[in-house]
Formats: structure tokens, C-alpha cells, sequence
């Protein structure tokens, strides 16, 4: 619990009194924003802003998670150095995408499947190390689970009922799919001062009550074992230490808010929204929560499908009429109600207010299906 409180704090101060310092760094060496032309008109004042600020909160939460730690002179863990190491391959792809567009000085950096293939790099990295026989623990837990997860896992869907070899395969596919599509969905809603930082706080928030309760319910907690609900208890490697990264990230995203929120002073980047969603997809395979996901990143998903059905909506107008045809007037979503006429920070609290929503919706999911148990 000392590891919780004090990861979270350090993160919080650290991005809260020294983004500013970053902020004229990176304005010394040139990382500003460049703005698409085709996008909203309000967005042209906003080119040269410094960028890459994920840079900032992934270093921050990184060592709120070390001082946590040391501080409460506990080890770190495992499921802890995945959570960070994936956020950390993810945002280097990010990185290297923002790092194109400001050397080419187009809104488009490096190309989409260029991108795809770092995030499943990143991805089968990550499920190699999480559910390799070499990192069981002394309960004889892997970080991950061979089993798909909803609310815990699903005992008939073992992605190893075809045998090991086809397990495998099976499992590094499953992770990609969930890593491919969080990032690139955090990455989708970053386009408004303070909305991707704002809503991924509510969504990393939910794995500390998540991770803390599986902690104390743990089927390895001797409060636990043999008492009246062990038969609810959670087989998660590590819940405890998947909260204190949960709190060390949302800690740093707090402060970092401070100055990304209207008018933004420095933006997170493709470094900071793919890093964040490697975060979130990790946080849901090692807390065994994976399709869970589908609610506490509800807003992420809704945003992303606005993209999706423009696109596929254009391109079957245009193959049936010769001319392609919008459903929004612009997405993502977000700049369809920009230029429906709504305030930036209108849409972004209302946004967050949905995010909100749904992460409360996933904890209580969560929550009532232990206690209906």
C-alpha cells in the first residue's frame, strides 16, 4: 500500500514541476507539432507546440514505480517491468513516428504498416516474456494466462487446448490483436488538448481498484485461504504490483494534464498515446481482465469505430455511386463536433465524462461479478 501511495505521488510531482523544464527543452531542439492541413481551421494556431511530451509521463510513472518501491523496501516484480516495457517499445514506435513528421514537416510520418509491424514486435516481445515456463513464480504463475480472460479467466477458451506449438501461436496472435488495437485506439483520440490524457486516467485508474482487489482476494493470500469466499479468489501473479505501475501511470498522467490541458502547452504525442495504450493492454492480459478491456476503454473504442465506418463507408459510396460519401464530417469523432460548431473543451469534458462512464461500468462489472459468485 506504501508502494501505491508513494509511486503515485512522486509520478504526479515529478511530471507537475518539471514538464515546464521539458517544455523549453524541447522547444530548444525543435519538436513541435505540425498541423494537417485538412484539419479543423482553430488547429493552425496550435503548430509548433512542443510534442512528444509522453516522453515526460512514461519517465515519470517509470520512476514513481522504482521510488514506490524503494521507499516501501519491497522488490519489484515482473508483471511490473512488462507493464513498463511495453509501454516503453510501444512509445519508442510512437517516438519514431513523431520524429519523422517533425523532420519531414508533414502531418504524416512513418507508414502505417511500418508502424503496425514495431506494435507486433513490441507485442510478441511482450508475450514471449509473459508466458514463458521460465517466469513462474513461487506460486507457479506466469505474469499471463494461456486461458482467454473476461471478468477473471474463461476456463473453456485455453488457447493451448490444440497443443502447445498451436498454443503459442495462438496466444501471440491474441496479445497483438489486444496491443495493436489499444494503441492504435488511445493514438486515435489524441487529437484534442487534454482528451487522451484525461480519459486514459480514469481508464489506468480502474486496474488500482482492480489490481488492489485481486490482491486482497487472492487465492495466495493466507487472509484468504481457507476462508468463507476463497472459492471467488482471483489467480493473478503479482495484483498488488500491477496497481502500484496502474497508480505510478496515473499519478504521471495527472501532473502531466496540468499542462497538456486547453490551451495545451505541450501535446503527448504519438510517443505518449501508443505508449499509454500498450499500458492499458497490458495492465488487462496480466490482471486477467482482457475482454473487460472492451468497457474501461470504452471511449477509445468509440472513437476508433468512428474512423473505421467513415473509411468503410466511403469506399463502398464510391465503388457504388463514383463518389465517396461521409457519414461524420470529419473524424475521428471528436473533429466531427468541432466542426458541428462545439467548444474544444466542451467536447473534451463531455468525452471525459464518457470515458468516465464506462470505466465505471467495467470496475462494476468487475465488482458484482465477485460478489454474485
Amino acid at each position: 500500500m506504501i508502494a501505491l501511495l508513494i509511486a503515485g505521488g512522486f509520478s504526479l510531482a515529478f511530471t507537475l514541476f518539471l514538464t515546464p523544464l521539458f517544455i523549453r527543452l524541447f522547444r530548444r531542439i525543435g519538436w513541435g507539432q505540425f498541423i494537417r492541413d485538412d484539419g479543423p481551421q482553430s488547429h493552425h494556431t496550435k503548430r509548433g507546440t512542443p510534442t512528444m511530451g509522453g516522453i515526460v509521463f512514461l519517465i515519470g510513472a517509470f520512476l514513481g514505480y522504482l521510488v514506490g518501491h524503494l521507499v516501501a523496501g519491497v522488490p519489484w516484480t515482473m508483471v511490473g517491468v512488462l507493464v513498463f516495457g511495453m509501454a516503453f517499445g510501444l512509445g519508442l514506435v510512437g517516438f519514431v513516428d513523431d520524429f519523422a513528421k517533425i523532420r519531414k514537416q508533414r502531418s504524416l510520418g512513418i507508414g502505417g504498416w511500418t508502424k503496425i509491424a514495431g506494435q507486433v514486435i513490441v507485442g510478441s516481445v511482450f508475450a514471449v516474456f509473459a508466458i514463458t515456463e521460465n517466469f513462474r513464480d513461487e506460486n507457479n504463475l506466469t505474469p499471463a494466462s494461456t486461458l482467454i480472460s473476461g471478468v477473471r479467466d474463461i476456463s473453456w477458451l485455453n488457447l493451448f487446448a490444440f497443443g502447445s506449438v498451436v498454443g503459442f501461436v495462438l496466444f501471440v496472435v491474441w496479445v497483438n490483436i489486444i496491443t495493436t488495437s489499444t494503441s492504435n485506439a488511445v493514438n486515435v483520440t489524441d487529437g484534442l488538448d487534454g482528451l487522451a490524457s484525461g480519459a486514459a486516467i480514469f481508464a489506468i485508474s480502474a486496474y488500482i481498484f482492480i489490481g488492489f482487489w485481486q490482491a486482497n482476494q487472492s487465492c495466495f493470500n493466507e487472509n484468504v485461504i481457507g476462508s468463507s469466499t476463497f472459492y471467488k479468489c482471483y489467480e493473478v501473479r503479482d495484483p498488488l504490483d500491477l496497481a502500484v505501475a496502474a497508480a505510478a501511470l496515473s499519478g504521471s498522467l495527472v501532473g502531466f494534464l496540468w499542462w497538456n490541458t486547453s490551451p495545451a502547452k505541450i501535446f503527448m504525442g504519438d510517443t505518449g498515446s501508443m505508449g499509454l495504450g500498450g499500458a492499458l493492454a497490458a495492465l488487462a492480459i496480466m490482471t486477467r481482465t482482457e475482454l473487460l478491456l472492451i468497457l474501461i476503454a470504452g471511449l477509445f473504442i468509440i472513437v476508433t469505430g468512428s474512423v473505421i465506418i467513415q473509411r468503410a463507408y466511403f469506399k463502398a459510396t464510391k465503388w457504388r455511386f463514383g463518389q465517396g460519401r461521409r457519414v461524420f464530417l470529419m473524424s475521428p469523432l471528436q473533429h466531427h463536433f468541432e466542426l458541428k460548431g462545439w467548444a474544444e473543451i466542451t467536447i473534451v469534458v463531455r468525452f471525459w465524462l464518457i470515458a468516465a462512464l464506462f470505466v465505471a461500468a467495467g470496475v462494476g462489472a468487475f465488482y458484482l461479478e465477485w460478489a454474485s459468485r
